[in-house]
């Protein structure tokens, strides 16, 4: 049987970032995840939703106009706000993190990232707010995935995988039982909304299959003839 680690509940959660392009990316992927995502463009907007609406995480660019994010959460903390802030910030440097939690920051990403590592880390502090914690392993069989450290291993062996064969494998595993469509793949994993009429899933599922099952016991991902792709064990 297949054991997967379970989904979050859906959160709202304020992105408080003054680059829109970032931003747009960022709300379409966490209302695909299921959450619900508001936008702030800048320190001072951002200060005010956080501090007179209610939020599971705030997710906060460190550089922002009006009011900086440092400023905008040591703020909110001053004024009794305990809402969990993720601090985003092309400034990566130990003495920067250092500074970024002490100001009032539960957790600090530099950019770039991949998207998610950042949705792990969202609802690890929306888990603890609320009280619980949530694992952060997928688990199909023998084959595991750490959503955060982005190390793959079947029956205890590390498995190498590129970026986006891990982002193949991970969305295949949160689905572990479920019939998963083409359709899904492109939109989840290659972010298309479209056809674009070429095997590029054929060929990923292809090495993926290559990397996690060769030499490695049963078969994991089952193809679903007319539909899609399956994760599971014990067929």
């Amino acid at each position: 049987m297949a054991a997967l680690s379970p989904t979050s509940d859906p959160m709202r959660i304020l992105i408080i970032e003054d680059d829109r392009e970032a931003a747009s990316y960022l709300l379409k992927a966490l209302r695909e995840s299921g959450h619900v995502p508001d936008h702030a463009v800048d320190g001072e907007s951002g200060f005010h939703m956080a501090d007179t609406r209610d939020y599971d995480v705030l997710v906060v660019d460190r550089m922002l106009p009006q009011r900086d994010g440092l400023s905008v959460i040591s703020a909110l903390r001053e004024k009794g706000n305990t809402t969990p802030a993720l601090i985003l910030s092309a400034l990566g440097q130990v003495d920067d993190r250092v500074t970024g939690l002490r100001a009032g920051g539960d957790d600090y990403l530099p950019k770039p990232y991949a998207f998610s590592e950042l949705l792990a880390r969202i609802e690890i502090l929306g888990r603890r707010r609320g009280g619980k914690e949530i694992e952060t392993v997928y688990r199909v069989g023998d084959l595991e995935l750490d959503r955060l450290s982005h190390e793959v291993r079947r029956a205890g062996k590390v498995v190498v995988l590129q970026p986006r064969e891990f982002r193949l494998l991970e969305y295949l595993m949160k689905h572990a039982g479920q019939v998963v469509t083409r359709t899904m793949l492109l939109e989840n994993v290659w972010d298309y909304h479209f056809d674009p009429q070429t095997n590029v899933i054929d060929v990923h599922i292809s090495r993926l299959r290559s990397k996690i099952e060769r030499e490695m016991g049963e078969p994991l991902l089952h193809t679903v003839r007319g539909s899609g792709y399956i994760m599971r064990a014990g067929d």
